[in-house]
């Protein structure tokens, strides 16, 4: 069977063509991007319009690089980002630009919901918190979730909030536009806080609704993400160039059907992914929660399983961010023009050579350490104002030393969050490690040295979350266990055992960059705040 997935990310969508028999082969894929409108008020914002075109060229590419048809495509998904915030019309019409995950304008909706009561945790009202975690295990302590995306409209665009008729993640915005039905996957509500997870009573919690203030005629009827929404719109297959009738399931987010990719479907199974973000996530059979840390457990996508996960907000785009100003910055300083065309001949990108340079780099980077929070951080701990910072350069210390430090400071805040898990559940002394992270052996060393674990990599690393969301949806069609089938089809390709020569200046190193936020958040909260 051939089924397309829409793996769609946070600057790009990569759309994917897979067969799936014996085997789950990638036929074709093709990607195109759009942009993330940052403001200065701590705004994110992306535009529908850019993403229905980025999928339209990326679905007609597929056919053209391969010798499939449109009518023989069975199915099709969505595997988004997640925590965004669409509000639509009842004829499914975005009302504003959507806010994505990294928007952070609700500071004042947040501090007059959540930072009010006598006693508090983590700068939140235990009251408030208290019931969230009995309802779902969760609860909202970041000024990023989308609730307060939510209220923030309410507050500050009346007329727009006035015409709204539904509140959807991205996803299911995307959903809605193929299908023309309005709803919510179980993922995408969970990751709202409002949604009960408690065996027999899941759905919309109408206490959680009234707490935050939330009208319940804006929250959309919830489906499974194995579930079939319907048949792909004839608008919707002539923008496409698909054939109307396609059936639509319903997908849902990255972290739902990462694990699935990555072959990590047994309680205890841990995966590393890095991408634009990051994030530790270890499966479980149960639910639980560190409130402290900023972790919880997020729904799977096959019922009485969770991802137990851990976020880091910018992971790979660190790595991108110094690519742009140290690799290639405005004078070219780092590369010289007369040998760019003997650099393209032997690498595949940039960042296969950038990786080759550090390799040349010491482990320690030479004493330089960078912590990767350029847009704040929240877990192990919630501050919007962090930033990122080069500690301890010395007149010794050149570029790569410091573009080793951005792949070293991201694996040490994995590590970081990969502890905090620990703290709760068992995590496996083998970790998968997807992403396009997961492309470099330079980085898959490093992440195996600094965490000390067995690091495995597989096939197609950069499509794991489409490859899961394939997976499911290819189950669904054949009746199948999907965590049977992803343990079947999904093997590992390379192993990376940590080094014992490297350990003692990356725990050196460590301890150092644990340091760095308590000693430097004041500071942040003086040029941030």
């Amino acid at each position: 069977m051939y089924i397309i997935i829409y793996d769609f990310g946070t600057s790009s969508v990569k759309t994917c063509l897979f067969r799936i028999d014996s085997e789950i082969r990638l036929v074709a894929s093709a990607t195109a991007g759009y942009n993330l409108y940052i403001s200065s008020d701590g705004g994110a914002e992306q535009d529908t319009e850019e993403w229905w075109a980025a999928l339209c060229s990326t679905t007609r590419d597929l056919f053209v690089k391969s010798e499939v048809k449109p009518d023989e495509i069975e199915g099709m998904a969505f595997c988004s980002q997640m925590q965004g915030s669409v509000l639509v019309d009842e004829n499914g019409n975005a009302l504003r630009r959507p806010m994505n995950y990294l928007d952070q304008r609700g500071v004042r909706e947040y501090k007059e919901c959540m930072g009010t009561g006598l006693i508090k945790v983590s700068g939140c009202s235990l009251y408030k918190l208290a019931r969230n975690l009995l309802v779902n295990y969760a609860g909202s302590t970041s000024t990023k979730d989308p609730v307060w995306k939510y209220k923030w409209v309410e507050n500050n665009e009346p007329e727009v909030f006035q015409k709204v008729y539904k509140w959807l993640d991205i996803g299911d915005y995307l959903v809605s536009r193929c299908t023309g039905r309005v709803v919510r996957t179980a993922d995408s509500a969970f990751a709202t806080f409002l949604y009960d997870t408690r065996k027999g009573k899941e759905g919309w919690n109408k206490g959680l609704l009234k707490m935050y203030k939330v009208n319940p005629a804006h929250m959309p009827d919830i489906i499974d993400c194995t579930d079939l929404v319907g048949g792909l719109t004839e608008k919707a297959a002539e923008d496409l160039g698909l054939v109307k009738g396609i059936p639509v399931f319903g997908g849902g987010g990255d972290t739902t059907f990462v694990n699935i990719g990555a072959g990590c479907t047994r309680p205890g199974d841990t995966h590393i992914y890095i991408g634009t973000s990051g994030w530790v996530s270890t499966y479980l059979d149960h639910q639980t929660v560190d409130i402290n840390a900023m972790i919880t457990g997020v729904l799977s996508a096959r019922h009485g399983y969770f991802n137990y996960y851990a976020e880091l907000e910018t992971a790979g785009k660190c790595f991108e961010w110094v690519m742009d100003h140290l690799a290639l910055d405005e004078i070219g300083v780092y590369l010289e023009k007369s040998v760019i065309t003997d650099i393209e001949s032997k690498y595949l990108s940039l960042y296969d050579y950038l990786s080759e340079e550090v390799s040349k780099v010491p482990p320690g980077a030479n004493g330089v350490i960078f912590t990767p929070w350029l847009h704040g951080n929240r877990c192990p701990f919630e501050d919007s104002k962090a930033g990122g910072m080069f500690f301890n350069i010395r007149i010794e210390n050149g570029k790569r030393d410091m573009i080793r430090a951005v792949l070293e400071g991201i694996c040490y805040h994995l590590r970081w969050l990969l502890e905090c898990e620990m703290r709760k559940v068992k995590t496996s002394e083998t970790i998968r490690f997807v992403g396009g992270g997961a492309l470099s052996p330079v980085t898959c060393q490093i992440l195996a040295d600094i965490t000390g674990r067995t690091i495995e990599t597989v096939s197609n690393t950069q499509e794991v979350g489409a490859i899961g969301t394939a997976l499911v949806v290819a189950a669904g069609i054949k009746g199948v266990d999907v965590l049977e089938l992803s343990l079947q089809l999904v093997k590992p390709e390379r192993v990376y055992i940590p080094d014992p020569a490297n350990k003692e200046k990356y725990e050196r190193n460590y301890k150092v960059f644990k340091k760095l936020y308590k000693a430097n958040a004041r500071c942040f909260n003086e040029l941030n705040g």
